[in-house]
C-alpha cells in the first residue's frame, strides 16, 4: 500500500511538472483535444469514415484546406463535388436524395430555405449560441425558418456602389448629390449613374429603404398576406427612381448593356455586386449614397449558408462540419482563396479585410442588406414586381397604379 502510494504521488508530481513546463499554447491543445473526446462520448451517433460535401462550382479549391483541417481534428475523410448552386443543386438533390445518393451537406441561397424544408429536403441544425453569435442578425434570420435554424451563413455580398475615378473623382454621400452630379455629366452626353431599377432586385433598396416592406415581419412570423408593396413608403420610393428615369440620366439597358458601359467608361458610377467590376487602378468602391430621407439604401442580402440535408445518416458529424465550415479562421482563409466574405460582425476588424477597399465597402453595406422572406410565397413576388419596375421605369403611368396591380396579382396567384 505504501508502495501504490509513494507510486500516485510521483506520477502527481511528473504532471505538474510537466505541464508547468509546458507553453500555453499546449495545454490550450490539451484542453480542445479532451473537449472533442467528451463530444464523442456524449453523443450515441457512429463515427462515419466519411461525409460528402457539395460545392459551388469553382470554389473547390478553396474548400480543400478547411477539409484537411477537419480531417485532420476529427479523424473523418470528407469528399466534396462541385454543383451548380442554384438550380441544379436543388434539382439533384430532389431526384438523388429519396434514392440514398445524396451527399450530407450542401451550399444553398438562403432564399430557397422555405422551399428546402417544406419539401423535406434539408433538416434543423442544432448548433449552441456561441456558434450563431458571430454572425449579423440579418444572415441568421435568413437562414431561421418558422422559429428554427436551418444554415449557418457561409458568404454574402450585397449592391455597392462601383464608381469611375477619372469621371467621378470622388462618391457622393447622399442619392440627391449623385442625382446632382448625374445631371451635369448628362449634359456633356456621359452618364453619372446607372442601376437596373427596371428589376425589382435592384430597386429593392429604394422601395423598401423609403418604407416598403414585402411581408409584414415585426419579429413575429412572415405574413404573406400582409403586403406593403404599395404603402406610402413604397410609393415614394417607386416615385423617387421614376424621377431619375423623366430626367433621362439613367441610361437604358439590362445588367449586362448597363455593366458593358460602365467599362466602356460611359458611365461613372453603378449599382453592382457583380465583383468583376471592382478591379483596377481607377475604379473606387463605396456603400451605396443614403437615400432622399437620409435613410441607408437597403439593398437585398446576396447569401449562400452550409445546409444539413435531411438524408444525411450522420447528422451529429455533419453538423460538426458546418460549425468547422463557418467558423472565423475558416472564413478568412475562403475570403483570401475565393475574395467571398461571411457575414460575421468583427470580420472587418481583420488585416485581410482592412486592406481591401473593396471588402470593407461590402462589410459596411452589409449591416443595412435586408434578407428577402425565404417563405415559399416569395416566387410570386418577383413576377409582378419586376413588371410594375417595368412600367414605372418606361414611364408608363403613375407608380401608384403599378405598385397596386402587383400586389393585387401577388394575392391572386396565392389561388393559383
Amino acid at each position: 500500500m505504501k508502495k501504490l502510494m509513494n507510486y500516485l504521488l510521483m506520477s502527481l508530481f511528473l504532471i505538474a511538472t510537466g505541464s508547468g513546463c509546458e507553453s500555453s499554447t499546449d495545454n490550450e491543445t490539451k484542453i480542445v483535444k479532451e473537449s472533442k473526446k467528451r463530444e464523442q462520448e456524449t453523443t450515441n451517433e457512429e463515427k462515419p469514415e466519411k461525409l460528402i460535401v457539395w460545392e459551388e462550382e469553382k470554389k473547390g479549391d478553396a474548400l480543400k484546406p478547411i477539409l484537411k483541417g477537419f480531417e485532420k481534428e476529427y479523424g473523418i475523410r470528407v469528399e466534396y463535388k462541385e454543383v451548380e448552386v442554384n438550380d441544379g443543386m436543388y434539382t439533384q438533390l430532389r431526384r438523388k436524395g429519396p434514392i440514398g445518393k445524396s451527399p450530407d451537406i450542401v451550399t444553398l441561397s438562403y432564399e430557397k430555405v422555405g422551399q428546402l424544408v417544406e419539401e423535406g429536403l434539408i433538416q434543423e441544425l442544432k448548433v449552441d449560441e456561441e456558434v450563431v453569435a458571430p454572425f449579423l442578425e440579418t444572415a441568421v434570420s435568413a437562414e431561421t425558418y418558422q422559429g428554427k435554424l436551418f444554415g449557418l451563413p457561409r458568404s454574402a455580398i450585397t449592391s455597392i456602389l462601383v464608381y469611375n475615378k477619372k469621371m467621378m473623382p470622388k462618391a457622393p454621400n447622399t442619392m440627391n448629390a449623385l442625382y446632382k452630379k448625374a445631371k451635369t455629366l448628362r449634359q456633356g452626353n456621359e452618364y453619372g449613374f446607372a442601376a437596373d431599377w427596371n428589376d425589382f432586385h435592384e430597386a429593392y433598396g429604394t422601395v423598401i429603404g423609403m418604407g416598403g416592406y414585402v411581408f409584414k415581419r415585426d419579429g413575429k412570423p412572415v405574413n404573406p398576406m400582409d403586403i406593403g408593396l404599395n404603402n406610402e413608403g413604397a410609393r415614394k420610393g417607386a416615385n423617387y427612381i421614376q424621377k431619375w428615369y423623366k430626367a433621362n440620366i439613367i441610361p437604358e439597358g439590362d445588367k449586362e448593356d448597363l455593366e458593358r458601359m460602365f467599362r466602356e467608361g460611359k458611365v461613372a458610377s453603378i449599382m453592382s455586386s457583380n465583383t468583376e467590376l471592382m478591379d483596377g487602378k481607377d475604379i473606387g468602391i463605396t456603400p451605396m449614397p443614403k437615400l432622399s430621407n437620409g435613410s441607408p439604401m437597403k439593398t437585398i442580402l446576396e447569401m449562400k449558408g452550409w445546409h444539413l440535408t435531411a438524408f444525411t445518416q450522420y447528422p451529429y458529424w455533419s453538423t460538426k462540419l458546418v460549425e468547422y465550415l463557418s467558423n472565423e479562421k475558416n472564413a478568412l482563409l475562403r475570403f483570401e482563396k475565393t475574395g467571398e466574405l461571411a457575414p460575421m460582425k468583427t470580420i472587418s476588424d481583420q488585416e485581410a479585410i482592412k486592406d481591401s477597399e473593396r471588402a470593407q465597402a461590402i462589410t459596411i453595406q452589409l449591416q443595412y442588406a435586408e434578407p428577402v422572406p425565404n417563405i415559399p410565397e416569395m416566387s410570386k413576388v418577383w413576377g409582378p414586381m419586376d413588371s410594375a419596375m417595368q412600367q414605372i421605369t418606361a414611364l408608363e403611368g403613375k407608380p401608384e397604379a403599378a405598385l397596386d396591380e402587383a400586389v393585387k396579382k401577388i394575392k391572386k396567384s396565392y389561388d393559383d
